[in-house]
């Protein structure tokens, strides 16, 4: 079974077509090069609105039926940024050490890393993890988180997602099993 995961941009000016989303399609990327298992990408622009951004992880969730949804924007200190709050405002179980080991590996290349305010829950099957706008710390974050991601998705019982070895090393227990 193809895997789907949610891309999410949440921006003002992306979403009315005034800046080209860089976030999106760096998510795409490093998807593209890291994952070797079989996925499709279910991506989203949409505006800075808590409400939005919230029924949209809701229908990438519910609907869409996303195993993983990986958001960009929206996690700083501006008052605009809501992403963090949107998805608590959704999620079952709110999974904070997400948060903090990213915050943790971009600190090591900018000290402005700890006005960040990523976080990941669970909502159903659906792991959601906010991501920071910039691509290349959405490198930095998903190189630091992703080696947990596929293991946390078997237990929440969403796809199974293979990465390839020389691009990332994931941690599973050697009973792990795909289902089914």
């Amino acid at each position: 079974m193809k895997a789907r995961i949610g891309i999410v941009t949440a921006s003002d000016r992306a979403s009315r077509g005034e800046y080209e989303d860089k976030g999106g399609p760096a998510i795409h990327a490093w998807f593209s090069r890291v994952l070797s298992s079989e996925w499709e990408p279910v991506a989203r622009v949409i505006p800075d609105e808590q409400e939005i951004i919230a029924q949209t992880l809701t229908e990438l969730a519910d609907r869409e039926q996303c195993s993983l949804i990986v958001t960009t924007g929206g996690t700083g200190p501006a008052l605009r940024d809501v992403t963090p709050e949107a998805t608590e405002a959704v999620c079952e179980k709110m999974l904070p050490g997400f948060g903090e080991l990213m915050r943790s590996a971009s600190l090591k290349i900018v000290p402005t890393a700890i006005l960040s305010r990523q976080t990941a829950g669970v909502r159903g099957r659906s792991l959601i993890v906010n991501l920071p706008g910039k691509p290349s710390a959405i490198d930095d974050c998903l190189n630091a988180v992703f080696p947990a991601i596929p293991y946390c998705i078997d237990l929440i019982e969403g796809a199974w997602l293979e990465a390839d070895p020389a691009q990332c090393q994931v941690f599973r227990p050697a009973h792990a099993k795909p289902r089914g």
